[in-house]
C-alpha cells in the first residue's frame, strides 16, 4: 500500500512538472513572436521617411571581444526573434559576441561549434567522435567567422551561463590539445578570461530527479520528465518544420533526423531508443550527472596564464540545521519544486555513490537547476585551485590560474531571459563581469576603453595649447 502510494505521489510530481515546464516554454515562446509581431506592426504602420538618420557607432578593434555562451535550452542571437537569453546585457559593451550553440547537444559538440562560430569554417566534430555517435562528421557552415583573426595575440573573453561554463573549458582543452585539423596552432591562451554564471562545473543531482539513472549516469529512467523531454524533440525534429527550426533548433542537425532523411523506419528506431542523440548519450544531460561531469573533467586543465571567476547561485537556506527554500517569492515557479527536492536529495543506498567521500548534505544548497558546491569551482575528480571572494576589491589584482568564486543569491535563471526579474542586482552583476574583462584582466598591458583613450587625447590636445 505504501509503495503505491509513493507511486501515486511521483506521478502527480511528473504530471505537475512537465505542465510547468511546457507552459514556460510557451511563455517564452509566445513572448518572442508577440514582441515580433509589434516590431513588424511598428515597422510597417509607421510614416515613411526620405531622411534616414542613422547612428554610427564606432568600435575598438584593439579590444578582446567578450563572448556570451548560453546553457542548456538556451539560444543565441537571431534565434527566438528579439528575445535575448542574457536579458540584453549584451548592450552593455560594444564587443560583445552571442553565439547560437545546440540547445540540448552534448557539451562536446557545442564547443567544436563554437570554434568554428569563432573562427569560420564548416563545422568538423571529428571523424572518430561522430562515427561513434552515430552522426555526420560536418554541421553548419560559417562563411566567415564572427572572430577570424581570434589567435594568441588575439585572445578571447568568454562568459557562460549554466553548461555554456563548462563548454568554454573543454573548449579550451580543445585549444591546448589543437584538437582542430587544419588548426594546429591553437593554444591555450587564445582564452584570455573564463567568467561563469551559475556554471555546471561539477554535475548535478538534478538530472537524477528528471530521469537520469544515478547508477550509471547516462542512462534514463523509462517513465520521467527527460523521457517526455525526449519524445517531443523527436517529434520536432522529425517534422522538420523550417520557419519553427529557424526560430528555435535543438541543434540536432548532424543526426538527420528529419523526416526528409529519416523517414518512418527512422523515425520508429529513434523512438524506440535504437539510434540518435539519445540512444547513443551525445546530447547534454549525460553531461551534467556527477559521473558525466567527472568524466569530462578528468580531461579538463585550469591554465597558468588564463583568469577564471565564477558567480555561483543559492536559492536555500538553512532553519535549525534543516536546508530548506529561501523564501517562496524569490524563487520562480518553474524552480521551486526542484530547489525544495534538491535540499532534501539522498543518494539511492543501493547504489554506489559517485565518487569516494560523497555525503548528500554537501549537495543539498542548491539553485534549482544545479547544486551551489557545483558552480565554485571544478572540485572533482580533482579539486582546481580556488578562492573564495566576499567582495571583489579582495581579488584586485586578479591572479591566473586560479578559481575566484563568489556565492550569490538568486535562482538558477535570475539573470537571464527576464531582466525585470533581477532588478538592480542584474546591472551590479553584468556590470562587475565587462568591468573585470575590460580593467582587471589583461596579459600585456591594460586595455584603454574607448572613453579613457577620448580623455586622454583631449588632455593631450589642451597641454599642447
Amino acid at each position: 500500500m505504501m509503495r503505491l502510494w509513493i507511486n501515486g505521489l511521483q506521478m502527480v510530481e511528473l504530471i505537475v512538472s512537465s505542465w510547468v515546464h511546457l507552459l514556460y516554454g510557451y511563455y517564452i515562446f509566445s513572448t518572442a513572436v508577440a514582441y515580433d509581431l509589434s516590431q513588424g506592426l511598428y515597422e510597417y504602420l509607421r510614416p515613411n521617411s526620405n531622411l534616414e538618420v542613422k547612428e554610427v557607432v564606432k568600435c575598438r578593434d584593439d579590444l578582446p571581444p567578450i563572448v556570451l555562451v548560453h546553457g542548456i535550452f538556451g539560444f543565441g542571437q537571431g534565434r527566438l526573434g528579439g528575445l535575448s537569453y542574457f536579458a540584453g546585457a549584451e548592450k552593455k559593451d560594444e564587443r560583445v559576441l552571442v553565439p547560437d550553440l545546440g540547445s540540448l547537444t552534448s557539451i562536446y559538440d557545442r564547443a567544436r561549434e563554437l570554434f568554428y562560430y569563432l573562427k569560420g569554417g564548416q563545422v568538423d566534430y571529428g571523424e572518430e567522435h561522430s562515427k561513434a555517435c552515430g552522426h555526420s562528421q560536418f554541421g553548419r557552415m560559417y562563411e566567415q567567422g564572427n572572430y577570424p583573426e581570434w589567435d594568441e595575440d588575439h585572445p578571447i573573453h568568454f562568459v557562460g551561463h549554466s553548461a555554456g561554463a563548462q563548454v568554454v573549458r573543454v573548449l579550451q582543452q580543445m585549444l591546448h590539445d589543437k584538437a582542430f585539423k587544419g588548426h594546429e596552432d591553437t593554444n591555450e591562451n587564445w582564452v584570455l578570461s573564463i567568467t561563469a554564471l551559475s556554471g555546471a562545473f561539477n554535475g548535478t543531482t538534478r538530472t537524477y530527479m528528471d530521469g537520469m539513472q544515478p547508477e550509471d549516469g547516462r542512462t534514463m529512467k523509462p517513465i520521467s520528465l527527460l523521457q517526455l523531454c525526449r519524445l517531443g524533440v523527436i517529434m520536432y525534429e522529425w517534422f522538420d518544420i523550417s520557419w519553427l527550426q529557424t526560430y528555435y533548433n535543438f541543434g540536432f542537425d548532424h543526426f538527420n533526423l528529419s523526416w526528409r532523411k529519416a523517414g518512418i523506419r527512422g523515425l520508429v528506431d529513434t523512438l524506440l531508443g535504437n539510434s540518435g542523440p539519445f540512444a547513443t548519450g551525445d546530447w547534454i544531460l549525460p553531461d551534467l550527472t556527477i559521473q558525466g561531469s567527472m568524466r569530462l573533467n578528468y580531461h579538463l586543465q585550469t591554465f597558468p596564464n588564463t583568469y577564471y571567476f565564477s558567480y555561483a547561485t543559492k536559492r536555500t537556506t538553512k532553519i535549525l540545521g534543516v536546508t530548506v527554500p529561501s523564501g517562496l517569492t524569490g524563487v520562480h515557479p518553474m524552480l521551486f519544486i526542484r530547489v525544495l527536492q534538491m535540499s532534501i536529495w539522498r543518494h539511492p543506498p543501493d547504489v554506489p555513490p559517485p565518487y569516494k567521500g560523497y555525503r548528500d548534505e554537501h549537495w543539498w544548497d542548491n539553485d534549482g537547476a544545479l547544486n551551489t558546491v557545483s558552480m565554485t569551482h571544478p572540485r572533482l575528480p580533482i579539486e582546481h585551485p580556488h578562492r573564495f571572494v566576499a567582495n571583489d576589491s579582495e581579488c584586485h589584482p586578479l591572479q591566473p590560474g586560479i578559481w575566484y568564486y563568489k556565492i550569490i543569491k538568486g535562482d538558477h535563471i535570475l539573470f537571464v531571459v527576464n531582466r525585470e526579474r533581477a532588478g538592480v542586482q542584474f546591472d551590479l552583476i553584468y556590470d562587475s563581469i565587462f568591468e573585470r574583462c575590460r580593467k582587471h584582466v589583461f596579459r600585456k598591458r591594460p586595455q584603454m576603453l574607448p572613453n579613457e583613450a577620448h580623455q586622454q587625447q583631449s588632455e593631450l590636445q589642451q597641454t599642447e595649447e
